[in-house]
């Protein structure tokens, strides 16, 4: 079975436009620079939280010998089992290359050997951030007989179908040994729950009685694990040939799109198999080889993968011939472009002197995002990327943490998160008039194909009424125009979803002729322990703000603005205390002792910086010392959500102190996890992967410390810069805005006041 590699598949193959393009400054980036490079050794491995390798399209998780078979995941490529909510289906596992020292059936795989010093010497797996590569190390010890092995693998960002491992081995022996180089098809997920009709209640009594719990057990499990399983890929046809070493399989989501996959193998040069066979059976599809080898000799095996879904590749076919293509280039090609599109990324980047900790973990939070985007498209990732964890379901998350931490520096890996939203607006046009209202109405969790309402039953009452989600979708769509001035892009993309929100407000806010003011009654509030309350001050002033843009917007794109939308703007109701002093986080009438969210309160998300809700220096200090200062650190540190809000509300008020103090429970609250910076979304949970606090994270660095806002007239130092103490500088590095790149310095001068300098590219 022989398929030609046709110019459309080598199309597939050449690098993405400009990347070998890169600019004249050069990279700040040296082949001795640690902050790229996080590495895990044996002692490691108890607390092991996995790699994430991934290129906006494919994710994949690591393992410890960095053979193994992981889990795998296809953007936007759901299970819609009925009775369940959607999520991701895990497509068969394509990283295992399996060894074995001896062709004796006594000799065992190198897989199921247990890690150990004495099997596993000289263990080392790095992730190098800068190239989005994963290297593991050791000599593998295999009745006396040692191998030294090196594995790297990586997905493919310049080539998005395309990912390779290469394993390569050094033998202290002369013989045959044995490769296995497989397709995991993994069995379906057992027990399932029918989430999109349980009750919370319901959903706990049915995991504790299949022996489950909601509990983490670390080190790689996150918590809700029994309810965040993948979704089921089932594959129709599989095959292979041993004469070309190559595999090839047809598969499709549980009642969802269609996806395929192939691997051709590339031997070394002038090696001839001993034998070469194909082992099937219903979980597994390998080609199995044997070759010999002789002491001290290296060998390089390379599997080369390619994969593809309804709607982003052509199916089995095309990629068994993209796969062989890639073979045919070789892999060095492969990682060149690799190296090459991801040294693209990093001209823009941020540089932190003085802080080593700081600077390594801007790179990993920068590194993950990335990581999880694709220009040119428009689908969104979940809180966790493309992950089982919020089964991949988008969130505000998307949209006012994301988003913002990278509109300045990737504004291309930016827009799919506010181009989903415009795709899946007539979903949310019909979810509007499902419940009575006008316009659009998103959900608390959209399926990140199809836009629809998937939320938990048991979460129901958030999708109800956590209503502010529709305000954080228009704020970022406006911002992306403040910071791009698409004029085009507004009209054809962001004014529609602008449009449609603002409608959804004027058919939700209720008139109150008593008071003559407007009211926002029955909603969520962002603090969830908090349901049907009236006038929810984050949701107010939320909706407020978007119905400002909308004028705006209607104003650029030529359109006519409802007078209504300036009216309830000016008119909504938000709640301040009786003598003026400060923000209430909800209506008076709501007792709202005991709030806890976002590290004691909801009202530390009045200072996000993409709401940029400017107050009176008085209401802003006295909102900062009623809502922030009191909380405990401790508290605020362990939860990654907490932490901007926070920190940016000290920058605001011109304490530098506090908003180094706050900041520095990045590293001491508990959310980071080793050995690869795993942000998780509080310290005593495995919710890894956690976007959302990265995006923080990034926040803090970019609008924070440094005092800038996106406004109408520009990327506007709107507060005084503050720098933590034992920095010397904090540079954002080829700030992308308004079709003008320009580097931003934040540093001491002679007289140690802290200055922020702009020099245009």
């Amino acid at each position: 079975m022989k398929y030609p590699v046709t110019a459309r598949v080598r199309a597939h193959l050449r690098l993405l436009p400009g990347v070998l393009c890169l600019l004249a400054a050069g990279s700040a980036w040296s082949e001795g620079d640690d902050s790229f490079r996080l590495s895990a050794t044996l002692a490691d491995l108890p607390a092991y939280f996995p790699a994430y390798l991934a290129n906006g399209f494919v994710s994949t998780l690591s393992a410890p010998r960095g053979t193994e078979a992981t889990r795998s995941y296809l953007v936007a490529f759901m299970d819609y089992t009925a009775g369940d909510i959607s999520r991701p289906a895990a497509i068969p596992g394509w990283t295992e290359i399996d060894f074995s020292s001896s062709v004796a059936q006594r000799s065992d795989w190198m897989n199921r050997q247990r890690l150990s010093e004495r099997q596993f010497r000289d263990y080392r797996q790095t992730l190098d951030l800068h190239e989005a590569t994963l290297t593991t190390h050791y000599h593998y010890l295999d009745r006396g007989r040692d191998t030294a092995v090196e594995v790297m693998t990586f997905v493919s960002k310049a080539a998005p179908h395309l990912a390779a491992s290469r394993f390569t081995i050094t033998p202290d022996y002369d013989g045959v040994v044995r490769l296995s180089f497989g397709l995991q098809l993994w069995a379906p997920h057992a027990p399932r729950f029918p989430l999109g009709e349980m009750t919370g209640p319901q959903m706990d009594a049915a995991v504790a009685a299949n022996g489950l719990s909601l509990a983490p057990h670390p080190p790689a499990t996150p918590d809700r694990e029994a309810v965040w399983y993948p979704g089921d890929t089932l594959v129709h046809t599989s095959d292979g040939d041993a004469a070309t070493l190559s595999l090839w399989l047809d598969g499709q989501a549980a009642q969802g799109l269609p996806m395929a996959m192939a691997a051709a193998v590339g031997l070394p040069e002038g090696l001839k198999p001993e034998s070469a066979t194909l082992r099937h059976d219903p979980w597994h599809l390998a080609l199995d080889v044997s070759v010999k080898v002789e002491r001290g000799h290296t060998y390089v095996f390379t599997k080369y993968v390619a994969l593809s879904r309804q709607d982003w590749g052509g199916g089995a076919s095309w990629d068994l011939a993209l796969a062989r293509a890639a073979r045919e280039h070789g892999f060095a090609q492969l990682l060149n472009e690799q190296r090459a599109a991801w040294e693209a990324l990093w001209q823009s980047d941020i540089l932190i002197e003085g802080d080593p900790r700081a600077q390594q973990v801007a790179h990993s939070e920068l590194y993950y995002l990335i990581s999880s985007l694709a220009p040119t498209t428009a689908w969104a990732p979940g809180p966790c990327g493309l992950t089982t964890c919020y089964t991949e379901h988008a969130f505000w998350d998307g949209d006012t943490w994301m988003f913002p931490a990278l509109l300045l520096l990737h504004p291309e890996h930016a827009r799919p998160l506010v181009d989903f939203r415009w795709r899946t607006l007539e979903a949310a046009q019909q979810r509007a008039r499902q419940h009575g209202f006008q316009g659009a109405m998103y959900p608390w969790e959209s399926d990140p194909q199809n836009g629809s309402d998937q939320t938990p039953h048991s979460a129901w009452l958030l999708s109800e009424s956590e209503i502010h989600v529709n305000a954080d979708v228009a704020i970022a769509q406006w911002q992306y125009y403040l910071a791009t001035h698409d004029v085009e892009w507004l009209r054809t993309h962001g004014w529609p979803v602008i449009r449609e929100v603002a409608r959804f407000w004027t058919s939700r806010a209720s008139y109150d002729a008593a008071h003559q003011r407007y009211n926002i009654p029955h909603v969520n509030s962002v603090a969830e322990s908090f349901n049907d309350v009236p006038n929810d001050t984050f949701t107010n002033v939320s909706a407020a703000k978007a119905l400002g843009n909308a004028v705006a917007a209607a104003r650029v794109v030529g359109e006519k603005a409802d007078p209504l939308w300036s009216r309830i703007a000016s008119g909504l109701y938000i709640p301040v205390a009786a003598d003026g002093t400060h923000h209430l986080a909800f209506d008076p009438g709501v007792l709202a002792s005991g709030a806890s969210d976002f590290g004691g309160g909801p009202l530390s998300l009045l200072f996000l910086p993409s709401l940029d809700l400017q107050m009176s220096p008085k209401l802003l200090q006295g909102d900062y010392d009623y809502a922030i200062r009191p909380a405990p650190l401790a508290r605020v540190g362990a939860g990654s959500m907490n932490i901007v809000p926070r920190s940016t509300a000290a920058d605001m008020v011109g304490s530098g102190a506090d908003a180094a103090a706050w900041f520095a429970t990045n590293f001491t609250g508990g959310t980071l996890k080793g050995p690869y910076n795993v942000r998780t979304e509080s310290a005593d949970n495995y919710v890894g992967y956690f976007m959302t606090g990265s995006g923080g994270y990034l926040q803090n660095l970019l609008y924070g410390f440094t005092g800038l806002r996106i406004r109408d007239g520009g990327l506007i130092a709107a507060y005084p810069p503050v720098l933590p103490t034992s920095w010397k500088s904090l540079t954002l590095r080829n700030v992308k805005f308004r079709g003008h790149r320009e580097d931003i310095r934040v540093a001491r001068d002679a007289a140690g006041v802290v200055r922020l300098t702009r020099e245009v590219r």
